[in-house]
């Protein structure tokens, strides 16, 4: 098991360094079609290549794949199987993270919650990998406030971590209604930059596809780079929509987005940080692009 894995993963990291070599050699093609259809000089260096580049594009045009992606290999049983999810806290975890972590797997379909108990990361990772598990949700703690959540896709990465902020569990939200057990319609909001629709796809695929005539439904609202979660059900009332808040809420910030799982953090890639200098620009979008500001 431990050599078939390995080998996938060695087939994994492969594909991901031939990527950036399609890329270039997509956007020379680009260059090039746009140079001939506008009439306009070939750009110099294009010039040696610029017959088998133009070979290449007219391939492409007959129905050839073009840049073959990374990331269609993360998740390329969406939407034909169902997610399999597995919660689970820090160690030591105060009853308010075990609280949050139960609402958390009522709030995620086909999610089951496990006691972290003395098991390491990598322990809990290898019983993800031998149950089929598609992705493990771990929350933690700052003095017995969620601050911390997780999310790692399987078999191998993404994980992305965000900053929890303004927890309201269930109970605290005024005029709770009781929880539904339909799949959840899904809506995002001001995610339109390419890392932001990278965040899209890390928190979407946690869920199954929803039936139509469901009335459960998940909002994600990007604010300045802070993503509102809210959980409502709907009902409609003489032509008029009434929403009934579910419950938790909280504010997401994401900060990092690294190419592995969460056991391989400190030796795999990262595909997006956070970073110190970044706190003085308060003016610039990351999850949204600047024309697009609500």
């Amino acid at each position: 098991m431990l050599r078939r894995q390995a080998r996938l993963r060695r087939e994994y990291v492969y594909r991901k360094s031939i990527e950036q070599r399609q890329k270039t050699i997509e956007d020379k093609k680009k260059r090039l079609t746009e140079a001939i259809n506008e009439n306009r000089k070939i750009p110099t260096d294009l010039r040696d290549d610029a017959l088998k580049l133009q070979q290449q594009a007219d391939w492409d045009d007959a129905g050839g794949q073009g840049i073959i992606s990374a990331e269609d290999d993360e998740y390329r049983w969406a939407g034909v199987e169902d997610p399999k999810v597995i919660i689970t806290t820090s160690h030591d975890p105060s009853s308010k993270l075990k609280q949050f972590s139960k609402e958390l797997n009522r709030l995620i379909p086909n999610s089951q919650r496990i006691n972290r108990g003395n098991y390491n990361s990598r322990q809990i990772v290898e019983a993800c990998r031998s149950n089929q598990v598609t992705d493990l949700i771990l929350v933690q703690e700052t003095r017995g406030v969620p601050d911390v959540i997780q999310i790692s896709h399987f078999p191998y990465g993404p994980t992305a971590s965000f900053s929890l902020s303004n927890v309201v569990m269930r109970h605290d939200v005024p005029d709770v209604g009781p929880m539904s057990e339909q799949y959840p319609h899904l809506i995002f909001s001001n995610l339109t930059s390419k890392l932001g629709q990278r965040t899209t796809n890390i928190l979407k695929y946690l869920f199954p596809v929803p039936k139509e005539d469901s009335h459960r439904t998940i909002t994600f609202v990007n604010q300045d780079d802070f993503i509102s979660f809210r959980h409502h059900v709907y009902k409609k009332n003489e032509g008029q929509i009434e929403l009934t808040e579910l419950g938790p809420r909280f504010e997401m910030k994401l900060y990092q987005i690294k190419l592995g799982t969460i056991d391989q953090l400190d030796a795999c890639d990262t595909e997006w940080q956070y970073r110190p200098f970044m706190n003085t620009t308060r003016k610039r979008q990351f999850l949204a692009n600047e024309n697009d500001k609500e």
